[in-house]
């Protein structure tokens, strides 16, 4: 369990991002189609996992609206937006936005990726919906860098995750 704040005030996620070094757990998650993809839909390519609460929060819009930019010109990485939105809401986000960049999938099916990621709110009031993180995976997915951001309304390092991706 890892602790994080929510506008200074504590809250508890149900585990810790996974090990860098380690292999990143498979997932099974929707993008916008409807289909269930996981790890190796994107295979032979680095991922860069910009985990968050919402799209409709300023903070989560900020941080796929940054991740689409670096993702400009990057043949070799594919940058996908995890949220618990549903992939209606995600895709008119990105659509109305012009962030053709990112691949936006939603855990509407199972929270199984939170758990396993150890992102899982499990107090506080977005108990049930992702911490704000960043895990970068190399072409073999293991994992690279992690991020749990220690204040849910604060951003992520984006020079970090950049560099691990480099």
């Amino acid at each position: 369990m890892a602790k994080i704040t929510l506008q200074g005030n504590e809250i508890n996620t149900n585990g810790d991002l996974p090990m860098v070094g380690g292999d990143a757990p498979d997932f099974k998650l929707v993008d916008s189609d409807l289909n269930d993809l996981g790890l190796s839909d994107y295979a032979g390519k680095k991922k860069l996992l910009n985990i968050v609460p919402s799209l409709d929060t300023p903070v989560c819009a900020e941080s796929t609206r940054h991740f689409n930019k670096l993702a400009a010109n990057r043949d070799d990485v594919v940058m996908l937006i995890i949220s618990a939105d549903l992939p209606f809401a995600m895709g008119r986000f990105c659509t109305g936005e012009n962030l053709d960049n990112v691949i936006s999938l939603s855990m509407m099916r199972s929270k199984n990726f939170a758990r396993d990621y150890g992102v899982l709110i499990t107090d506080g009031p977005l108990a049930g919906i992702t911490a704000r993180a960043v895990v970068v995976l190399d072409e073999n997915n293991k994992v690279v860098y992690t991020e749990l951001v220690p204040e849910i309304a604060q951003e992520p390092d984006y020079d970090q995750a950049l560099a691990a991706l480099n």
